[in-house]
This record gives C-alpha cells, sequence and structure tokens, in this order.
C-alpha cells in the first residue's frame, strides 16, 4: 500500500470518527455541535493543506524518477514556494540538468567517434568479449574483401586466407605484418580497453602496400636507371670498336678469318642482348600513367587468345571460355592491360603441363577477369613473393613480368589476386571496377 493512500484512509477515517461524534450533539447540545461543525471543516481545511505540502512532493519525486527511468532528461520543475520543497525541487533541476549534458557530451563523442572509425582509412575490428567480431568499420570490410554481415559474429579464425591465420594468432601490443598475394601488406596491431571495468580487445589495421610499393620502385628505379646509363655507355663502345675490327679480317690468314669474324659477330650480339636485358628493367621505370578509354574487355581477351594461339597448339592447351552473354566494357589503357594480360596468361600456360586446361571467365556483379588453370598449386613460400621486383621461378626469368602486370594494375587502381584455390585451380583475379555490358 502506498504512502498517499495510507494517509487518506488514515485522515478518513479521523473525520468520520468526529462526524459521528459531532451528530451525537445535535440534540444534546446545540452550540457545541456547531462548534464540533466548525472544527470539523477547520480541520478539512488543514488537512488538504498537509496533503499538497506531504503528497505532492512525493508525487514529483515519482514523475522525476519515471523520467529518469525513461532517460528523459527534459523534465524540470518549478518552485512551489515551500521552503524545502524548493530546496529539493532545485536540486533535482540541477541533477537534471548535469545529467543532460552528461548525454549531450557523450552522444556527441559517441558520433564523433563513429564518424572517425567511418572515415579512417585504419581498418578497425571491434572484439566481443568472447573474441568474436563484434563491430568493423568500412575500411576493414574493404581490406577483408567481405561485408560486415559476413563479419559479425565470426571468431578471428574463421576469416579467410592468410587473415584468420594471422589475426588469431595476434599477441597484444606485438604488431605483426600480413601480406597477401605478395602485393597487398597490412600492420596489424591488437590492443586493448575497459569496458564496464573488463577487458576487451580491438584490432587495427593499416595498409602499407602503397607506400612500400613507392619506396621499393624509388630504390630499383634508381639502381636501374644507374646501371642502364653505365652498361649502354660501355656496350656502345665496346660494339662500336668491334665493329671496326671486322676491317682487319682481310688481313688475317684466310683459314682464320671465318673464326675471327664469327668471335666478333658473338661478342657484339651479346653485347646488344645484354643491352636489351637491361632495358627490359628500364621499361619498369618508363611506365607512363595509363590513357582510359572505354574497351570492349572480351574482343581485349579474345584478341590474346591469338596471340597465344600458335604456343597453345603446340602444346595441345585448350581454352575454355566462361564469358557472360553481352560485351563488357571497362574504362582502361587497352595497350597497358593486354601487356599486362599477356604476361598473365604466358605465366598460366609455363604453369601449364602439356595437354592442360586455360579458363577464361567474366563476370559482371561485381565486374571481373579470371584467367584459371589447372597446374600445380603455388607453394606458400612462393605465394608471398609472387609480386616482388626481380623474384622469379624460372631459371633464367628475369622477375619483372608480374612486377610490370603489378604496376599496370594499381595504376587503373583495379584490385587483383593470384592465389591457388584448391588443388588443380590457380587464378589470377582482375576486379575491373566500373564496368558495363553492352555497347
Amino acid at each position: 500500500m502506498s504512502l498517499r493512500l495510507q494517509f487518506l484512509l488514515f485522515v478518513t477515517l479521523i473525520h468520520a470518527v468526529l462526524l459521528v461524534l459531532a451528530a451525537q450533539l445535535r440534540h444534546t447540545n446545540v452550540p457545541l455541535f456547531i462548534g464540533a461543525e466548525v472544527l470539523l471543516l477547520v480541520s478539512i481545511g488543514l488537512t488538504m493543506q498537509l496533503y499538497r505540502g506531504f503528497v505532492r512532493p512525493f508525487q514529483l519525486i515519482a514523475a522525476g524518477t519515471e523520467a529518469m527511468q525513461a532517460k528523459d532528461f527534459s523534465l524540470k520543475f518549478v518552485p512551489v514556494g515551500q521552503r524545502e520543497m524548493d530546496q529539493l525541487i532545485g536540486v533535482y533541476n540541477h541533477m537534471i540538468d548535469e545529467l543532460r549534458r552528461e548525454r549531450v557530451t557523450q552522444h556527441e563523442k559517441s558520433f564523433l567517434l563513429d564518424s572517425l572509425l567511418r572515415a579512417s582509412p585504419a581498418g578497425v575490428l571491434l572484439l566481443s568479449f568472447d573474441g568474436t567480431i563484434e563491430s568493423v568499420n568500412p575500411a576493414a570490410e574493404r581490406m577483408l574483401q567481405l561485408p560486415a554481415a559476413a563479419l559479425l559474429g565470426q571468431p578471428l579464425a574463421a576469416l579467410p586466407g592468410a587473415w584468420g591465420t594471422a589475426l588469431s594468432t595476434l599477441l597484444p601490443d606485438a604488431p605483426q605484418v600480413v601480406r597477401l598475394s605478395g602485393v597487398q601488406t597490412y600492420r596489424a596491431h591488437r590492443a586493448h580497453f575497459l569496458d564496464r571495468g573488463f577487458t576487451r580487445y580491438f584490432i587495427l589495421l593499416e595498409e602499407l602496400t602503397q607506400e612500400l610499393i613507392r619506396q621499393e620502385k624509388q630504390a630499383y628505379e634508381q639502381l636501374i636507371r644507374m646501371m642502364t646509363h653505365e652498361i649502354n655507355n660501355s656496350i656502345g663502345a665496346i660494339n662500336s670498336i668491334l665493329q671496326s675490327f671486322h676491317h682487319y679480317a682481310p688481313q688475317l690468314r684466310p683459314d682464320d678469318q671465318p673464326d675471327f669474324r664469327e668471335a666478333l659477330d658473338v661478342s657484339i650480339q651479346r653485347n646488344t642482348n645484354l643491352s636489351n636485358f637491361v632495358g627490359g628493367f628500364a621499361n619498369l621505370v618508363r611506365l607512363p600513367p595509363p590513357t582510359l578509354q572505354p574497351t570492349d574487355v572480351h574482343a581485349l581477351l579474345h584478341q590474346l587468345a591469338r596471340l597465344l594461339h600458335v604456343v597453345s597448339e603446340r602444346r595441345q592447351i585448350t581454352w575454355r571460355w566462361q564469358l557472360i552473354d553481352e560485351p563488357l566494357w571497362a574504362s582502361l589503357d587497352q595497350q597497358q592491360l593486354e601487356q599486362a594480360l599477356l604476361n598473365i596468361a604466358k605465366n598460366a600456360l609455363e604453369a601449364l603441363p602439356d595437354g592442360g586446361t586455360l579458363t577464361v571467365r567474366t563476370q559482371l556483379s561485381p565486374p571481373l577477369i579470371e584467367l584459371e588453370n589447372n597446374g600445380p598449386s603455388i607453394p606458400p613460400e612462393v605465394q608471398q613473393r609472387l609480386f616482388t621486383p626481380f623474384f622469379s621461378t624460372k631459371r633464367d626469368g628475369q622477375g619483372i613480368g608480374l612486377t610490370l602486370v603489378r604496376d599496370i594494375l594499381l595504376q587503373h587502381q583495379f584490385p587483383f589476386r593470384l592465389e591457388t584455390v584448391a588443388p588443380g585451380r590457380t587464378v589470377f583475379t582482375i576486379w575491373l571496377g566500373e564496368a558495363r555490358v553492352g555497347e
């Protein structure tokens, strides 16, 4: 029973008794009866004042409590002219103002933090108390190449590819470099914060790809320029001297002249080959920005097949086509992308045994090209170094083919990946960004 109801019952009982006593005096003592009635009316008036004075504060407290429970910090009371009541109202209003300011501050900070996370180029994975992914920002979705719906609630070990192994074994305050397909490079850092007195973790992902590639290119560009300059200067002078030696051939005995001329020709040819070899590296330095034009991707792929038709036919390699029905158009530099696709396809053919299959596939949503071969899988130790300059698994390889492919695709801002997705299925995927079908 509430205090208000108890007060009303008590007051009602007292006045009922007074009313009964006054009724007994109506016939025996009229003046006393009239006095009792006046006293009863005065008592009722005083009771009403006391009710307003005592009960109203409880009503105000109840209303304020309900407002705070509903997290409504806009309800305030005006003074009523009673000293005790006005003190209570003053304390309540001050508390409400502080709570409202605190909530506004918290909302502003929360909004600022949310905006920073969404705009941040660094990926953030917020983990729950049991270590599953509770929240991700757009940068993390882009880096992991999965939407938030597919990431939330997942343990770190369930993330695809190298991400699962790297992030699930990541130690607090021990940053680790994660390298994917030999191209994308990230720094992963695990840190913690306190939530309701308990430790929770988050993972920060920073992309280092562009910065590392920029520093890498600066280093090998300087080296290649210096080597090209020195070697070409020497080769030009040596070939000129060797060419002039041909004039001395008639002075030799007839039996020695063929050997002399052959030795000079071999030396000149080797020098020329060396110059061409160095020139191949110099092409990496001189790669111009792409000139983007709308291009029919399917026509480009068929042209690629024609270029490699003789090699494929000689080795009995089958080209399998899985193209979408309509022409696929994309904005790209046709010459540069043709060079990149040629290097990709030649590597795929070299990885195939005689009689193998090269599958060419396109897709519109998202727009992409896939070149898949059924040759041997890529070893993990090779996977991490695929696009490293001057790295090659071929005995006579220069290690510039995939580096050139990497630079062309990065300049086009076309994401790409080369990996063995299953035994006998090695796929080079290129995402074309904005593309359309039809003319």
